[in-house]
């Protein structure tokens, strides 16, 4: 599909891509798998070390470092058990609350145990899923984000046509301004009980598509604020030339009431029990 006709039931989106620097990982000394493919030769496939054909790691592969223009990016990653260095897969880039953030040694790592992580390897497709913990909501970290978005793009074999972001609460902040600022790198975008702090233009003017995600009852940003952000993002697809019907199709708001929230079993605690919103299969489709 093209961007523009896609239903968020099957987001398939244009993205374009970049740059980027290297990366050193803690623990063993044996090369990662972003390390073995910046050591290929020409012709080999990514991963796959020129020197030693080193097989590569698979599944999660936590509490690694990329030491960027940025500044130290700490994250995770995982790569399918069946991952295969000569296909391409498309790449889900997750950004998680400010509980799971980086505070220090002690919460390394943490960004992993998290349902809008773990949900996207039990997927039928496989995709390869980044997740950062950075240390605010603010410009810094947005393009800490673009930054290792990028740098997967450079050293794994990533569909670039198949970029996406998903983030709740704070990561929300944090990648509004991320997907605002390079919308060509991202097709799609759920945006999780969270506010808008990006520009709303660049989305519509590169047809990056949002789905926004706020219970009616959050405790701390309110649904006012979802509402804000689908308003902002539907004037500038409407600036931009794009017809209702069109918009309809790249741009969705949802707001449930409690009645929706307790038939999943949350009956507070709204803003954090939002994370239900990694087990709606009509989102993560």
């Amino acid at each position: 599909m093209k961007r523009g006709t896609i239903l968020f039931l099957g987001w398939l989106l244009a993205a374009s891509v970049l740059f980027v620097p290297g990366c050193s990982r803690q623990g063993p000394s044996s090369p990662s798998p972003a390390e073995a493919a910046t050591e290929t030769s020409a012709g080999e496939p990514f991963g796959q070390s020129a020197s030693s054909s080193q097989p590569v790691e698979t599944g999660l592969i936590p509490e690694q470092i990329l030491e960027g223009e940025t500044g130290t990016i700490h994250y995770s990653y995982y790569l399918p058990e069946d991952y295969d260095p000569s296909r391409q897969y498309p790449m889900m880039v997750v950004m998680p609350g400010y509980d799971r953030m980086w505070f220090g040694e002690d919460s390394s790592g943490s960004n992993v145990n998290w349902r809008g992580f773990l949900c996207w390897m039990e997927r039928p497709e496989e995709l390869i899923v980044v997740s950062a913990q950075l240390t605010d909501w603010h410009e810094t970290s947005a393009r800490q984000a673009i930054e290792l978005t990028e740098y997967f793009l450079e050293n794994f074999p990533v569909d670039k046509s198949r970029v996406y972001a998903a983030r709740y609460s704070a990561g929300g902040e944090t990648m509004s301004q991320a997907v605002s600022m390079r919308p060509d790198l991202y097709a799609a975008y759920l945006h999780g009980a969270s506010q808008w702090d990006g520009e709303y233009a660049p989305i519509a003017q590169n047809g990056v598509a949002v789905d926004i995600f706020m219970a009616q009852g959050d405790e701390y940003y309110g649904p006012q604020r979802a509402r804000e952000a689908y308003e902002g993002l539907h004037a500038a697809y409407m600036e931009a030339g794009w017809s209702k019907e069109k918009i309809d199709s790249v741009l969705r708001i949802q707001t449930p009431d409690e009645a929706w929230f307790a038939e999943r079993g949350v009956t507070g605690n709204y803003h954090g029990g939002g994370n239900v919103v990694f087990e709606e299969e009509s989102i993560l489709n």
